[in-house]
């Protein structure tokens, strides 16, 4: 039935040591009481590895697709077998301390997916994620793992609808806080938002980090053509899951691993898609983390090259005006790929899940429909040249990363207004505390100083709510959520809890950004900085055991992709 163990096409290379032979009645005596027939032993096990969670609507209906992932298993000839890993929602840990434990679930997926994979001898997996952190950390299991693999995405929410007719959404919902503080929005006008925004199921529905990511992961290659651009409730999505099955076990047949996938080219695309369609800052973080998993070289710079010769052209929310349901509606993402292929941007001789190359996948795609007005023209796009600007200076010497779409200008300059933790700046947003001209630091928010790195989506929704998204920029040693719009710099290296240069600013500082320039710098005398490092003492934390301390213990920087394994190289 299959070939020779050490063969790379050999399908149950891995499920064949745990229920070959009579030393191993025991395993499958317990596997026929999950279902496993005489049959069954003697076929490919697929692993199908569900998010799915009560805990946010991204994942609420993720059981239901992994039931559709084990039927295209067991229609292909392989024995399907679904198991659970977990997630937490951004959306509602915003703000508060549960937020902590946002990118350390990345690294508990990743670890879960590898140890149940490896454990129960899978010979492949289907992954299924919808909310922000389930998408890398499935594709770092795939990437660990080697073994025959595609990921889905659960699909983006349908979006809510305001009585004016506006499209709402969970953004809409945090810079109605600020816009209710400003005395902008009445306590009737806020809970309407409150009821509207979130419909149904699925990942928030803006080219937010869910959506981007799911992009990326496409361009990668390690998704079906279009599962990143399906509403989570459709018939599509249903199929898309079902063919990842037959996918997985048609990859065992043709000796097809996600190393074949994960090339320095791969990622190349996808941080091209990621620029195209105006994507999440996250995409960085999480990019450099998959590849480092896959032992492809890819850093900050990669960033900035490819950054200078792609332009974005999505007019997708938050920066823009629509939600990702309305690119789904005019073909989703594909006729933008089929676009930057032609132009020379994609590299289309990279291998998919599907067997073929990108430009194989590619061939048939028709255009965007006449006269659509959410993917620009090259030749009117929304911006020349990347939004990602990656950022060096004596504030961040080992980079940082900028979200500018332009709207908000390129330049800033102004006095800091510092605060040590995201809970200290939000109140001071709220009362009127922040004026134009400022520049909020938040800091020992970092992977180590959180630790856990939190999203600043609650200070930046309050600034835009509050109508200052153009009078005060916000920069970090955190990270910002793919909702976050404005002039705001994140990821700043080294962070403050390893006594970087963002602790040493003091109330009245000036801060300079220039995105032209690619620099971020705090205009202060050396002699004055070396100074206030020498009198700089780390400050003590209330986190010593458990998960975050673990955490803390192993994280890299957030320029390496903070990422928790670093020491095995």
């Amino acid at each position: 039935m299959s070939k020779d163990s050490n063969s790379k096409t050999d399908t149950r290379r891995f499920s064949g040591q745990v229920v070959d032979g009579v030393d191993r009645t025991p395993s499958r005596a317990m596997l026929r009481a999950v279902g496993f027939t005489d049959k069954d032993f003697h076929k490919p096990v697929v692993g199908v590895a569900s998010t799915w969670s009560m805990v946010t609507p991204c994942n609420m209906h993720i059981n239901k697709l992994a039931e559709q992932a084990e039927k295209g298993v067991n229609a292909a000839g392989g024995k399907g077998v679904i198991f659970n890993t977990i997630t937490v929602s951004d959306g509602i840990s915003m703000g508060t301390q549960g937020m902590k434990y946002s990118l350390v679930s990345r690294e508990v997926i990743a670890d879960s997916i590898e140890t149940v994979v490896g454990a129960q001898g899978f010979d492949g997996f289907v992954t299924i994620g919808g909310c922000d952190k389930n998408m890398p950390g499935c594709v770092m299991a795939i990437a660990r793992m080697n073994r025959p693999a595609v990921f889905v995405y659960g699909g983006t929410i349908l979006p809510g609808c305001h009585s004016d007719g506006r499209d709402l959404d969970i953004v809409s919902v945090f810079e109605a806080v600020g816009a209710y503080s400003n005395g902008r929005l009445d306590d009737k006008g806020l809970k309407e938002i409150e009821e509207k925004s979130i419909p149904g199921p699925g990942s928030c529905g803006g080219m937010y980090t869910a959506n981007t990511m799911a992009s990326a992961i496409e361009a990668l290659g390690l998704s079906l053509p279009n599962s990143s651009a399906q509403n989570a409730i459709s018939n599509d999505k249903k199929e898309d899951c079902e063919r990842a099955g037959q996918a997985v076990v048609n990859m065992l047949k043709l000796g097809i691993r996600p190393s074949d996938i994960l090339t320095k080219k791969a990622f190349e695309n996808a941080i091209v898609i990621t620029i195209a369609l105006g994507g999440s800052t996250n995409a960085v973080l999480h990019l450099l983390a998959i590849a480092h998993t896959a032992n492809v070289k890819l850093t900050l710079d990669d960033f900035t090259r490819l950054g200078k010769k792609v332009p974005v052209l999505a007019d997708l929310k938050p920066s823009g005006k629509f939600a990702m349901s309305r690119l789904v509606a005019i073909g989703g993402t594909l006729p933008l790929m089929k676009m930057l292929l032609e132009k020379g941007l994609l590299h289309g001789d990279c291998l998919t899940v599907t067997g073929k190359t990108l430009a194989e996948n590619l061939k048939n795609v028709k255009p965007y429909p006449a006269n659509q007005e959410i993917i620009n023209a090259f030749e009117n796009p929304i911006k020349k040249t990347s939004h990602l600007v990656v950022c060096y200076g004596n504030l961040a010497p080992e980079g940082s990363v900028a979200k500018i779409s332009g709207k908000e200008g390129t330049y800033f300059k102004g006095k800091a207004r510092v605060f040590n933790s995201e809970e200290e700046c939000l109140p001071k947003i709220l009362d009127g505390t922040v004026k134009k001209g400022d520049v909020l630091v938040i800091r020992y928010e970092g992977p180590r100083g959180g630790p856990g790195m939190r999203e600043m989506l609650s200070p930046t929704s309050a600034v835009m709510g509050k109508g200052l998204g153009k009078e005060v920029a916000l920069i970090t040693d955190g990270r910002f959520s793919g909702g976050t719009h404005g002039f705001v710099v994140g990821h700043i290296t080294p962070e403050a809890y390893d006594g970087g240069t963002i602790a040493l600013v003091k109330n009245g500082d000036t801060i300079e950004i220039d995105a032209q320039k690619m620099q971020i710098n705090l205009l202060v005398p050396e002699s004055e900085l070396k100074k206030r490092k020498a009198a700089w003492k780390r400050p003590k934390s209330k986190i010593t055991r458990g998960i975050l301390a673990k955490y803390r213990n192993e994280v890299q920087s957030a320029s390496l992709g903070a990422v928790t394994d670093y020491s095995l190289d």
